[in-house]
Parts: structure tokens; sequence; C-alpha cells
């Protein structure tokens, strides 16, 4: 296989040309090392507010972000529908700079939807016609939407929500790829793949919900608070017992038990 690699004379790799019998759901792709391989393409939509994951969707890798912006976004929005059926839904949407399309902005402002994008150095932009000297409809509509995204990303609120994002979205990657172990998987087809990476998401979402309600994450962090919250408790039990000694008029502490303690400190 290496020497006939080399003799190959055009050694550029194709998804049209090049398919994997076992998986065809996989597409060419360079990964985040700069190696090149047969690859799934997942996105997360992630809630700012709480940093919860509320969707996972697995689409081709060879896909630009602002093409599979959509298919994540939309059900996003339907779990978002799902929990609070009376709320708002999704109002605003942050993304990098990779999503960062006309399309994209203009398919957001006509549902509705704000849009805090980064842009990219792309350099002054020519709304007008060559020929006629006037802004075609298309490209009016396309002009108001980067505007307004324009505006929003470069305010006070625009830059505190890509600090936001950039600590609350990448986290479960982290969580998952790297600290999980899961940039490889073993199974085939988008559909494996997506269940493969929704227990991972939902073992995240556990994670955050058990912090949030014990302030304890994990199992080490757990083993350091035990013995504070055993004599956290006993504390409160006889405190409780001392106050309705208290009301009964009886004595507190007891002798015999101010005796045992003496001894105690005593030996």
């Amino acid at each position: 296989m290496a020497r006939f690699d080399r003799s190959r004379k055009n050694k550029k790799t194709s998804n049209k040309e090049w398919k994997s019998p076992q998986d065809p759901d996989a597409k060419i792709a360079k990964m985040k090392d700069g190696r090149t391989r047969l690859a799934h393409k997942v996105e997360h939509g992630v809630d700012l507010e709480t940093g919860a994951i509320l969707s996972v969707t697995v689409q081709d890798a060879s896909a630009g972000d602002s093409a599979t912006l959509p298919e994540t976004l939309t059900t996003a929005a339907e779990q978002v529908e799902a929990v609070q059926p009376d709320g708002d839904g999704v109002e605003e949407v942050i993304a990098d700079k990779g999503y960062h399309s006309d399309e994209t902005l203009v398919a957001l402002d006509e549902i509705g939807v704000r849009s805090y994008i980064s842009e990219p150095a792309r350099g002054r932009r020519r709304w007008q016609d060559k020929k006629t000297g006037e802004t075609p409809p298309e490209k009016r509509a396309a002009q108001r939407a980067l505007y307004g995204n324009r505006r929003r990303i470069r305010g006070a609120r625009g830059r505190r929500l890509q600090r936001r994002r950039g600590e609350l979205v990448e986290r479960p990657f982290a969580h998952q790829y790297e600290t999980g172990g899961l940039r490889r998987v073993w199974v085939r087809g988008h559909e494996n793949v997506r269940k493969r990476v929704l227990i991972q998401a939902a073992g995240c979402n556990l994670g955050l919900l058990l912090r949030s309600l014990t302030g304890v994450g994990t199992p080490r962090s757990l083993q350091g608070r035990a013995l504070s919250a055993i004599c956290d408790l006993i504390g409160r039990l006889i405190d409780r017992w001392g106050r309705l000694t208290g009301a009964w008029g009886t004595k507190w502490p007891p002798a015999a038990f101010v005796g045992s303690s003496a001894h105690c400190q005593a030996a």
C-alpha cells in the first residue's frame, strides 16, 4: 500500500471517488491534529444559562458549519419546547465565525431569532450590482441581517455572550471527547454514533444536575465532604436535641454525658 501510494499521481482524496464499504455515512475529513480520516461530524446545542446540552446531532463530516446549523438549532428548539411548552423558545443563537454566512443570518432573521455569530475578516462587502448600481432584494436582506449581527456582536452584551460561549459550549466537548475518550468510536452509521454520543451527553447533564443540587460533582470530591457532612449532621442533631430538652425543662447536657466526656478527655 505504501508503494502504491507513492506511485499514485493524484494523491488528493475526494468523497465522490472514495467511500467506505463498511460505513457509508463516514466522510473524508481533516481531524484536529491535521490527519485525514473517515469521520462523522458531531454538533452540540448548549444552553448558555445553565450549561446543559440541549441537542446532539451527527452529520456528514464534509458539510460546513453553516450547512449543519439548521438541524442542530431545530433539535434544540424542539427540546426547549418539550420542557417549556409555554415559554418563548429559542430567542438567541451564539456561535463562532465558522457558522457565519449570508444564508444563515437571513434565515435566523426571518424566524425572529437574534444572532450573535462572530464575523470573519472578509474585507469590505459590495452590495450594489456592478452593471445597474442598485442593490438586489436578496442582497438587501443579507445586508440588513449582516449589519444587525455585526452591531450586536460588537456591543458589550455580544462580547459577554461570546466569552460565555467559549466557557460553556467548549466544556462539554472537553468532557466527552478529550476526558471521556470519545474521539474514536467503534460503531458505524450516523444513527449508532448519535446514540453513543447521546449516552455521553446524558452523563454530562446528570453531572451538571448533581453539582447544582448537592455542590459535589465527582466521587473524589464526595469523599472529602463525607466526613464534614457527617459531623455537620451530628452537630445539627445535638443542637435540635438541646432545644427540645430546654423546652421540656430537662438539664442539658446530662451529667452522665459530661462525666463520660471528661473521662474521655482525661484518658
